[in-house]
């Protein structure tokens, strides 16, 4: 990248950067046309997101995948933004050569022999994206075997390796065959859909877990010994608690004239919660309807223009009111302290995840019936997986429910139980 920024740079210098020198300007298909490239081509940054399944394998997983992510992602987007720039400005974009852009605007500008250097520079790119894009699967395939939604067969550890090395191997055929069958616009399109789709949960869990997070937690059955250990410890602080307040009342020989209020203030904390949770929900509830009705609209070409206008004001009207309400809401007091831990917490909510739900939500819009049918097979095909194995073999089958403010200790103690 670094060779075809500062080749391409001087060869721009050299011919007065023709590629920006049309009369079509810079932007020929306007904004949607490059919110529809850019959805396609969201396949090249999908590798990031695939660091966060190796966090098992990282010494501190809190602090250095958040700043591994972001500090590779921030380098390599101005790289490919760079490259784009100059390669744009080479060579007009409708003269570019879809299968090979990057040596063609070399080879044409009298640079026959980078054409060497950019091609060699691929093979090594595509071999290292191919082995990265392997990374991930069999290790997402390895934890959903564990939580009993696929056959033990993916969760087997090689006891030399210690890594799935049946997954890996059963990834790369299944990725083998798909890549001999199918061809790369198609392959990216759906890739890019599975991406964008996570993302997109993502910031609504985002949400979901800062106002109306779940007050209890399924855990497995296992789990059963620390569930008992921690809930006699904390019966035992109550029983103790329950008698020192007789105690002091005997001693005090006072009737407690306050309990009444204290028990109307209890009551009224416990309403005020409810709505508050309840007012929040209706507010996510109200930005996912808006923004699915704003970006629909807004890409809906075929729509008279009154029509048009009407949805987006509508969509608009429901992301804007969602946001402001869950802006002057307070956020949970119970929600999870993983970021006040000394970990990564996510900033700027509840604005930076619904930023993040309305442009995935119009690339995705943008990708295209044909890859919304392919992707809708591969998500028939998982739920069938579901009904016929993962429902039944679940690890949540047995699960026992626990309150969500002890669910920390329950995992340490049962750690500390197995070592």
């Amino acid at each position: 990248m670094l060779f075809v920024i500062i080749a391409g740079g001087y060869l721009g210098f050299q011919t007065g950067w023709v590629g920006y020198s049309v009369s079509s300007g810079y932007f020929p298909y306007g904004i949607n046309g490059v919110l529809a490239g850019s959805a396609t081509v969201f396949f090249a940054y999908i590798g990031f997101d695939s660091v966060a399944s190796t966090a098992e394998e990282v010494k501190n997983p809190q602090r250095d995948l958040p700043w591994g992510i972001g500090l590779a992602l921030s380098t390599c987007c101005f790289l490919y933004m760079m490259v784009s720039v100059v390669i744009v400005g080479l060579v007009p974009y409708f003269a570019m050569d879809p299968d090979t852009p990057i040596s063609t605007a070399f080879s044409r500008n009298g640079m026959q022999w980078a054409m060497y250097i950019v091609t060699t520079g691929a093979v090594l790119a595509l071999c290292s994206t191919l082995m990265g894009s392997i990374l991930p699967q069999p290790r997402i395939l390895m934890a959903m075997s564990r939580d009993g939604l696929l056959p033990p067969f993916f969760s087997e550890i090689n006891s030399h390796s210690q890594v799935p090395v049946k997954s890996t191997v059963l990834t790369g055929i299944g990725a083998a065959i798909l890549a001999f069958f199918m061809d790369v616009s198609e392959l990216a399109g759906m890739v890019s859909v599975g991406t964008l789709l996570a993302f997109t949960m993502v910031a609504i869990s985002i949400l979901i877990l800062r106002y109306v997070p779940p007050s209890e937690v399924p855990l497995p059955s296992s789990f059963h010994e620390s569930i008992i250990s921690v809930s006699s410890r904390y019966s035992a602080q109550e029983i103790d608690v329950e008698i020192k307040e007789d105690s002091k009342q005997v001693l005090d020989m006072e009737p407690s004239a306050v309990c009444p209020l204290i028990g109307k203030e209890v009551v009224q904390d416990k309403a005020n919660e409810q709505e508050r949770r309840k007012k929040a929900s209706w507010s996510i509830v109200f930005v996912c309807i808006g923004v699915l009705i704003l970006t629909s609209s807004a890409s809906a070409s075929f729509l008279p223009s009154p029509v048009q206008y009407v949805a987006c004001s509508v969509g608009g009207l429901l992301l804007l009111s969602g946001l402001f309400v869950l802006s002057c809401t307070d956020q949970d007091d119970a929600r999870h302290s993983f970021g006040h831990a000394g970990g990564f917490i996510c900033p700027f909510v509840p604005f930076l995840p619904v930023c993040c739900i309305l442009i995935n939500s119009y690339l995705l819009i943008n990708l295209g019936a044909s890859t919304w049918m392919r992707v809708s097979i591969w998500l028939v095909i998982g739920v069938l997986v579901y009904i016929f194995y993962g429902r039944t073999h679940s690890s949540l089958t047995d699960a026992i429910y626990v309150p969500s403010a002890h669910v920390d200790e329950i995992c340490r103690t049962a750690s500390r139980s197995t070592v």
